[in-house]
């Protein structure tokens, strides 16, 4: 039996994760503070002054044109095929699925969806915001590039800002936003200004970006994340929509599986009733009553009138004389007898 002290490191990561509580009394929502604010305003002007002298062709544009002719790739071609899978932490689709399993594991530890919602909020803004940037400006990146030392905006391109770039900052930069302590916010705030350091630089020394971009898709990407608390109010809404909906829907089955099977319905008895079969000999002694003791009475039908008889004896079927309709056209056979009765007056049956 493992005690304690025997206990590997990954057993103790996993005993202190089951330890974690299902759902967190407080969680620390950042908000909106004077500082946050104008750190924002800062950003944006930033940014906005980085659009303006690559419009002018400034030295901003000199600089981009005397990094791509200094070709890095050349200069330090051993780092190149590491270069080429780090650059992997800055494409959105392997990013976002690396980060939205980490955040779905804790939503579903913490039974809150905030982590997974404010994932798909930064992410929506930064295509929104980043997407319209790139088409709107339309510049060309260093391997399209057509006049030396032109800013090479309006010709189609879709290379300002760096998506990868900016893209990295709000993927990794996510985490440090959503980290539950402040000490863990430090720690990944600086892992993610890293990576984004990192993925940044690795576009600039592939040729894939000019330094401009890099540094336009840092600002972008650090102003979603500290425009996010302004989304916070309708991340809540959200979430709490999302678990009325999976209440309602519980519910639903619930009452589903709990309500009885109606019962068969019973067979409709026939409306027509069955007359009961009567003995031949009480037909045949005129005994008419005992024939209407065996039919069954229908409450629903009027009482069926009394048969007419003819006055006088009854004889059998077998005796009786063939009596032709009224308004018949068979003729009638006075000369037949009955059946059964002696033929000796009978005429011989000639061959027609």
């Amino acid at each position: 039996m493992r005690t304690d002290q025997n206990l590997t490191r990954l057993d103790r990561v996993f005993a202190r994760l089951d330890r974690e509580p299902e759902r967190p009394a407080h969680i620390d929502v950042p908000k909106m503070s004077r500082h946050r604010v104008a750190l924002l305003l800062a950003t944006l002007a930033f940014y906005l002054a980085i659009v303006w002298l690559v419009v002018i062709t400034s030295w901003l544009v000199r600089l981009d044109w005397q990094v791509m002719f200094f070709r890095p790739y050349q200069q330090w071609p051993e780092i190149h095929a590491f270069l080429d899978y780090y650059v992997v932490l800055g494409q959105r689709g392997p990013t976002a699925v690396m980060v939205a399993a980490w955040l779905g594991w804790r939503s579903w530890r913490q039974h809150t969806l905030r982590p997974l919602l404010t994932l798909g909020a930064s992410l929506l803004l930064l295509n929104i915001t980043v997407g319209a940037a790139k088409l709107g400006m339309g510049r060309l990146g260093p391997h399209y590039a057509i006049t030396i030392g032109s800013n090479e905006m309006g010709l189609g391109g879709d290379i300002f800002p760096s998506g990868h770039t900016a893209n990295a900052v709000v993927t990794w930069g996510i985490l440090a936003y959503l980290a539950s302590t402040p000490r863990a916010r430090r720690w990944l705030s600086a892992v993610s200004a890293v990576v984004s350091l990192g993925v940044g630089l690795t576009t600039v020394y592939l040729g894939t970006h000019w330094l401009s971009d890099v540094v336009l898709g840092w600002a972008a990407g650090l102003l979603i994340l500290l425009a996010l608390p302004w989304c916070e109010p309708l991340i809540a809404r959200a979430e709490v929509s999302i678990f009325a909906l999976r209440d309602r829907l519980r519910e639903r089955r619930s009452r589903t599986v709990a309500a009885p099977s109606p019962a068969p319905a019973p067979a409709p008895s026939p409306s027509v009733p069955v007359a009961m079969p009567v003995p031949l000999a009480q037909l045949h002694a005129g005994q008419d009553e005992a024939v209407a003791a065996h039919e069954p009475a229908s409450p629903a039908r009027a009482p069926r009138a009394p048969a007419y008889l003819a006055p006088g004896p009854h004889t059998t079927r077998s005796e009786r004389t063939p009596v032709t309709p009224v308004g018949s056209r068979r003729p009638p056979h006075s000369d037949r007898l009955p059946r059964g009765a002696a033929a000796s007056g009978a005429r011989p049956l000639t061959g027609g």
